[in-house]
């Protein structure tokens, strides 16, 4: 079975092509800049990188010249669009309603439509992707795989919040996770380096890449996350604030006549390591310059951060088997591996820096110490291969 797996962002389209009997990436690319002018198309296959500039102006436009590209007669890897069993899209959060994975129909994408604003910032691409390819290969199945499905297993008493419960009787106004996805994936890869079931480990998983969250793993389930509601709240990110007092909000608008929207659009887009620096967002930028005083202060407000909500989440679970470090910043940051693991040798965690500087980008790698009783792993996630497993088990 061939799936080409989606993530459709507002102006974005990325996308894998996947062999599901081999396992194997046939094709892979991204669409940048839809209905902006200057789009165009990465494009990687048979070992070669390609971009195609065009004028992209919806989603339907670009999937055509990513179907195009994947049935050329030099580029391609299939003769025909009939060689695509199934699309697997990335779908961040409609609700309760939906937390497995769902063959969409033209009633369910409709359903998606009218409960958008759960994630109004992701769902308008993502309906926008599930469209084309209805519209493009309407007889090819479309399979929706959910941010938040992971999370599912989270009790009330942890998902709920503490205003009244007409809101989430209402609205259903809870916590709802993100990057669920890769919290499954890291935590089933790091039961198999335990040599565990996966029932039997309780771990901390840090997913930490533009968007970051990190998530408490009990029983190999979804105990608790850091973001909630929407990705908003948790950690610092690379332009979004984390936790704060929402009061902030209300005191900001007042200050300077702002609207509640144009203050969110501040803490989403202007905030986080961009906002305390002024400047830099990327953490290789980060890295690169922190003898620069203001940096430095961002960098450690970002890794203090990532720190508590490690203890906190141990402290919950009452002890954990392992720390796993995920996703472009997690994977590629030696220094805020050791800095996050830092001074936790009292609760049994302890970081080898040889090992951690030496991890080797894309491999997993074990970064405790021999003595470490808490095992450190870095583990390469790996969201599109779960999309897509996850769409073949209901196609099949």
């Amino acid at each position: 079975m061939k799936i080409l797996v989606i993530n459709a962002g507002s102006s974005s389209l990325k996308f894998q092509f996947i062999d599901m009997e081999t396992k194997d990436v046939l094709a892979k690319g991204n669409v940048e800049r839809i209905n902006e002018g200057k789009s165009f198309l990465r494009y990687k296959a048979k070992g070669l990188e390609t971009i195609f500039e065009k004028d992209i102006r919806n989603h339907t436009e670009g999937m055509e010249i990513v179907l195009e590209k994947l049935t050329d007669k030099e580029i391609g890897v299939i003769s025909s669009t009939d060689e695509i069993d199934a699309f697997g899209h990335r779908v961040v959060n409609v609700g309760e309603k939906y937390f497995d994975p769902i063959v969409v129909t033209k009633e369910i994408l409709d359903d998606f439509e009218v409960n958008k604003d759960f994630s109004p910032l992701h769902m308008p691409g993502a309906i926008a992707g599930l469209s084309a390819c209805m519209q493009i290969c309407p007889n090819t199945p479309n399979v929706a795989v959910f941010d938040i499905g992971f999370h599912k297993s989270i009790e009330p008493y942890v998902y709920r919040y503490g205003i009244p419960k007409k809101y989430y009787e209402d609205y259903k106004i809870r916590r709802y996770g993100a990057h669920g996805t890769s919290h499954y994936f890291v935590t089933q890869e790091c039961a198999k380096l335990l040599n565990k079931d996966v029932k039997d480990i309780n771990i901390v998983t840090c997913h930490l890449g533009s968007g970051a969250s990190i998530t408490a793993v009990k029983n190999g389930k979804s105990f608790d996350t850091s973001m909630g509601f929407t990705p908003l709240e948790g950690i610092m990110m690379n332009t979004r604030s984390g936790d704060l007092d929402p009061a902030i909000i209300e005191f900001i608008c007042n200050k300077e006549g702002k609207t509640v929207s144009e203050v969110l659009k501040m803490l989403n887009k202007e905030s986080g390591l961009l906002g305390a620096t002024g400047f830099v967002s990327d953490m290789r930028d980060i890295t690169a310059n922190l003898t620069d005083p203001t940096v430095k202060l961002a960098y450690d407000m970002y890794s203090y951060r990532i720190k508590k909500y490690i203890c906190s989440y141990i402290g919950v679970l009452g002890g954990v088997d392992a720390i796993v470090f995920t996703a472009g910043v997690g994977e590629h940051t030696p220094e805020l591996r050791r800095d996050v693991t830092q001074g936790l040798e009292f609760m049994g965690i302890k970081v080898d820096n040889d090992k951690n500087f030496g991890a080797k980008r894309g491999e997993i790698s074990e970064i405790g110490a021999d003595d470490s009783k808490v095992k450190l792993f870095v583990i390469p996630t790996d969201e599109e291969m779960v999309i897509a497993q996850e769409t073949e088990k209901l196609v099949k």
